[in-house]
């Protein structure tokens, strides 16, 4: 057996050895598990995990390579990845590079062969921590005081928002929408232009003016990491816009439309990050399959005007909202992740958009 080149020290202590891949770096980053077991190149390229150290419960990782038309964002903006076994020779005719070549020319780094149910296990039940990836040989004494002495990722939003606006087209389209990037993926991008949207992609601290300008039939909320509470120009900006034009909100973006009505949205032990997570539609009474990546919930208070509309049948947490009379409303869940199943939230947005045309 060879020797192990790469650990992982967690805040309690816990040492996890393993051999590295991808960037040959340090980092100190917050650690958080994910249950999915295909997918693994949409997980490192969604600008969700900015910052975080995500362990994939499933076992083999890379094995079909890494797709040019599956990227979620360009730049990946990952903070690193723990795997139990990583296998640097895909077998599948869509590749273009390895996992490996992906993850070391974004500068994220990676771990390979450690116990990563165990690992699992001790985030389930002590809850996401800071973790550092170090050389195997690093003292646990002086992993911990590095760990102790740096922080993890502040601003996520700001860092991987566009700086620029960009748009996505359609030909013949029907509905222009301007989408706040807050971290978007280019499947949700997609799944509007699927519609007849053409899309504009603007900053998240754009001003209302600014969204204005483009004379748009409605405005996307995105996806994207950190702390929603932290994102004041996006909630300010909600607050300014409700009731002027239809607004629909995603992951991030939903927790942010609760924020500018009013409610709280506070931290989870240790998030839902995974495709198995029960999705009930209050309206309808089905029960959706979903595809999950958030560490915050909307708590139950909420101000009259606003109605839950999802619930996830797993720990009962708010998984959509709705306030009729602003024609606002969101979904925790995402439903870029699989259009047959979710194809009615964009629907929904669609026909919001059409009765403004006609009122």
């Amino acid at each position: 057996m060879k020797a192990f080149t790469k650990k992982l020290v967690l805040e309690n202590g816990r040492e996890f050895y393993g051999y590295g891949f991808g960037a040959d770096r340090e980092a100190v980053l917050e650690i958080v598990f994910n249950t999915a077991v295909v997918g693994y190149q949409e997980i490192m390229s969604d600008p969700s995990y900015t910052g975080q150290l995500v362990v994939m419960t499933y076992p083999l990782i890379g094995n079909y390579g890494m797709a040019d038309d599956d990227y979620e964002t360009k730049n990946p903006t990952l903070g690193g990845m723990a795997v139990r076994e990583y296998n640097d020779l895909p077998s599948n005719f869509r590749y273009t590079r390895t996992l490996n070549e992906v993850l070391e020319e974004s500068n994220i780094p990676a771990i390979w062969g450690l116990d990563t149910r165990a690992l699992t296990r001790v985030i389930r039940d002590e809850g996401t921590q800071k973790v550092i990836i170090t050389d195997a040989a690093t003292p646990k004494e002086e992993a911990l005081a590095r760990l102790a002495a740096t922080q993890t990722v502040q601003n996520p939003v700001e860092k991987v928002s566009c700086k620029k606006r960009w748009m996505s087209r359609v030909p013949n389209h029907t509905y222009d929408v301007v989408a706040l990037d807050c971290g978007i993926k280019n499947s949700l991008v997609r799944q509007l232009n699927a519609v007849g949207c053409n899309v504009t992609v603007l900053p998240y601290n754009s001003t209302y003016e600014e969204v204005m300008a483009f004379r748009p039939d409605g405005v996307l909320i995105s996806n994207g990491p950190g702390n929603p509470n932290e994102v004041q120009p996006v909630i300010e900006l909600v607050r300014k816009m409700r009731g002027r034009l239809p607004i629909f909100g995603v992951g991030l973006g939903h927790q942010l439309i609760a924020l500018a009505y009013g409610a709280k949205v506070e931290k989870m032990k240790f998030g839902h990050r995974g495709c198995n997570h029960p999705i009930k539609n209050l309206a309808t009474g089905l029960v959706e399959v979903a595809s999950q990546n958030h560490g915050y919930t909307v708590q139950p208070e909420l101000p009259g005007m606003v109605a839950v509309t999802h619930t996830n049948l797993l720990d009962q947490t708010i998984e959509g909202l709705e306030c009729k009379i602003d024609r606002v409303f969101s979904v925790q869940f995402e439903p870029s992740s699989a259009e047959a199943e979710y194809h009615d939230v964009f629907k929904k947005f669609v026909n919001l958009m059409e009765e403004g045309r006609d009122a």
